[in-house]
């Protein structure tokens, strides 16, 4: 089975077209999302139209429980004053801009998905999708956790070797094996940390072999985005940050 697993699109709707657009030219069997669906740019609710026209099914990301539950913050970390100011102000404007369907939409996204390619009948193996960890979706499963801390995730949801867990939340794509353990952040659609602005999202094929894992990277209308984002009257920050892949950010 070959899954594209999708994280962060954070209200890019050019990003999100472009990585559907190229997953439509591969051999892929199914498609998820890994949740923070909207948030920082303009379009919340035309992402997730999009995805349920397509039937893509994932689960909650922070931002969008939070959104949905007219939560009190959105559960981002932030490294500086200005950061947290600029979190407010994506915050208020996004929980403003979704309309009711959409809030109704984010509020039914299950924590977490356990998907089995052989079958229910097969003793394995599997992938968990997640948005932050397998018991929050606001901690950050970066690249420098330990192998301890990794083994202690796949732990709680029962993980054997053969198996992955994919996760996003930190808009940095890493993949590492533990143990027979795949661990895999899938990255950004739309909002990238990792100073490429183009637009992420994972290939992995599961339960045919050894797991694969590729992480694919599009280039998308970038300057339609932030045309949005202006339009929004959002921060220009937001913009520079599409612009550079978070380099400035």
């Amino acid at each position: 089975m070959r899954y594209a697993l999708l994280s962060d699109v954070h209200a890019n709707l050019p990003a999100l077209e472009a990585v559907l657009a190229d997953v439509d030219r591969r051999n892929v069997d199914a498609v998820y999302h890994l949740g923070d669906l909207v948030g920082y740019s303009s379009a919340p609710n035309e992402v997730v139209a999009l995805l349920r026209a397509r039937g893509i099914a994932g689960v909650a990301g922070n931002y969008d429980s939070t959104v949905a539950s007219d939560h009190a913050h959105c559960g981002c970390r932030s490294e500086s004053a200005r950061q947290e100011e600029l979190a407010h102000l994506s915050y208020a404007f996004t929980r403003q801009a979704c309309s009711p369907e959409t809030k109704r939409h984010l509020r039914a996204l299950p924590f977490s998905l356990d998907l089995r390619p052989l079958g229910g009948h097969a003793a394995g193996p599997r992938v968990v999708l997640v948005h932050g960890t397998p018991s929050l979706n606001t901690v950050y499963w970066s690249a420098d956790r330990s192998d301890e801390f990794c083994l202690k995730m796949a732990a709680m949801v029962g993980l054997k070797s053969g198996d992955a867990i994919a996760f996003g939340h930190t808009h940095r794509p890493w993949h590492r094996m533990v143990e027979g353990i795949h661990f895999v952040n899938t990255g950004s659609v739309g909002r990238p940390k990792d100073s490429d602005w183009r637009a992420g999202y994972v290939l992995m094929d599961l339960g045919d072999g050894e797991p694969r894992v590729e992480h694919v990277r599009v280039d998308y209308d970038v300057a339609r985005t932030i045309a949005g984002v202006r339009a929004a009257a959002l921060p220009e920050e937001f913009a520079e940050f599409l612009r550079t892949g978070g380099a400035t950010g």
